[in-house]
């Protein structure tokens, strides 16, 4: 048996236990098995976090020249690409992700650092042409305070990145509650940060559950801004912990992205596509296109297609090169999965291929790539988020009947669009209620593409040059450059 490995949280500098001693265990999805443990934080734990960053933020990183923050995003950048390898293995073991992929998205993720360090100092304010007489009148953008971030477990460098790199980069510090599920990753991440010579309390990393560690920094009075990135449900509590310091909440939630096929597209492309979109990953992406409507004259042809596809998926290991579906995270969204699925089909859904967990393992969570047809989009598995490999597979006639099925869901977070019409695709894109509309293409990340949905998958973005803003507030300065007294002192001017 391997040796449980003990980890720290990252605060104030420091690397230290909890101050109950409690301990929150790390299981391997490919195993099942322990195979760390991280301190589980309660109140006290978070108060020391805050007033860490608090403090970091009035006496040294709020002061700092943009492009002295610059310098130290930069060191972040280098320490990523470095130690990608390194991360990357401890992300697949913690989480169950293919090692090819965190690998490779490590180093990438160092680009967000790069490219919010260019902004640091490109973020200005403006001169308001006023209608009152000597008067001059300026905006200028600064940091908000202590951020609260809190990061889910399947894509973590990715979104942190893009809550950490802006907030730093004008001047705010951060608290970063790691998942429970999978706290080890932010952890490592946390010596990157040391090693990149960031000024103690600027970034405090700690670990433990929703209730009371997560409500404890969401409402805490010295907190300002929350970035989350989770589920609807946890997002509705968050919103309710901040009516206590009424800090501004940014949202990145969850996702059931419609995928349209019309007859026109190119098929191969298409495969390709609609395959990274749900089975990248095994579908464990907010982005997941796990509906998809394919139009009537290709639907048999194309499904047929798909499904060979599918069925070819390789399950395994995810430190194997070979592999092309890890295991899931956690038994408990197998039994999400597994229970949608059988309530679809005694309503009529039609299992193609997958549906039942796979017996490669006896320990691990492994489920296969599934394509379900359904009759209409209100069936279980094509209407709630279920964060695993299952597609959902409705037929459509016209263009108008894709874009109403599209739109009939409470997400509207990403979607996709196959087609060689340029037209149709510019309309169906521009029609669709969703954050995100790919064309051609499927799960795409970039530093300068904003990302972030509507309706229910939250508000706010985040990447993009606009999103750096939203780590500032607006500060309005009058100068009066009369020489005169002001005149009646009774009388609002």
């Amino acid at each position: 048996m391997t040796k449980i490995q003990d980890f720290k949280m990252y605060i104030n500098g420091e690397w230290v236990d909890s101050l109950s001693g409690k301990k929150i265990q790390s299981l391997n999805p490919e195993t099942n098995e322990v195979w760390a443990t991280v301190p589980e934080a309660n109140e006290k734990d978070v108060d020391k976090a805050v007033k860490s960053a608090q403090k970091a933020f009035d006496l040294s990183w709020s002061k700092l020249h943009p492009k002295e923050r610059a310098n130290f995003l930069r060191n972040i950048a280098e320490q990523l690409r470095s130690n990608a390898e390194h991360l990357g293995k401890i992300e697949t073991v913690d989480t169950g992700k293919l090692f090819r992929e965190t690998k490779s998205q490590a180093i990438y993720i160092a680009e967000y650092y790069d490219y919010f360090a260019g902004l640091a100092d490109k973020v200005e304010g403006t001169v308001i042409p006023i209608d009152k007489p000597d008067m001059q009148v300026t905006t200028t953008r600064i940091p908000i305070g202590v951020i609260a971030a809190i990061i889910p477990w399947n894509s973590q460098m990715l979104l942190t990145a893009v809550k950490l790199a802006p907030a730093l980069a004008m001047g705010n510090t951060l608290v970063i509650k790691a998942s429970e599920l999978a706290p080890v990753t932010l952890l490592e991440f946390g010596k990157l940060v040391e090693r990149a010579g960031l000024p103690k309390g600027v970034i405090n990393i700690i670990t433990g559950f929703g209730d009371p560690c997560g409500k404890a920094l969401t409402s805490h009075n010295l907190v300002e801004k929350i970035a989350f990135t989770g589920g609807p449900e946890a997002a509705r509590h968050i919103i309710r912990n901040s009516a206590e310091n009424l800090a501004q909440v940014s949202l990145e939630l969850g996702g059931k992205s419609p995928v349209v096929l019309f007859n026109d597209a190119d098929q191969e492309n298409a495969l390709n596509g609609i395959t990274a979109g749900i089975f990248g990953a095994s579908g464990q992406s907010c982005i997941a296109g796990s509906r998809l409507y394919i139009q009537s004259k290709i639907y048999d042809e194309f499904l047929n297609k798909l499904v060979e596809k599918a069925k070819k998926i390789k399950l395994g290991s995810p430190m194997d090169p070979e592999t092309q579906m890890g295991p899931l995270n956690s038994f408990k969204q197998l039994e999400i999965i597994e229970k949608n699925i059988k309530e679809t089909v005694e309503r009529g859904g039609k299992i193609r291929c997958g549906g039942e967990r796979s017996n490669i393992s006896n320990k691990g969570i492994y489920f296969p790539a599934t394509i379900i047809e359904c009759k209409n989009h209100n069936l279980p598995t094509a209407e709630n988020e279920l964060f695993g490999p299952v597609l959902s597979v409705m037929k459509f006639e016209t263009e108008e009947e894709a874009i109403r099925q599209m739109n009939d869901n409470q997400y509207g977070l990403s979607s996709g669009v196959y087609t060689s019409n340029l037209g149709r695709a510019m309309r169906v894109s521009k029609a669709v209620r969703a954050g995100i509309v790919f064309v051609n293409t499927y799960r795409l990340i970039s530093p300068s593409a904003p990302f972030g949905g509507i309706k229910d998958s939250g508000y706010g973005k985040e990447a993009g040059i606009e999103s750096i803003k939203e780590f500032t507030r607006i500060k309005t300065t009058w100068f009066n450059t009369s020489e005169k007294p002001m005149s009646d002192p009774f009388i609002m001017g």
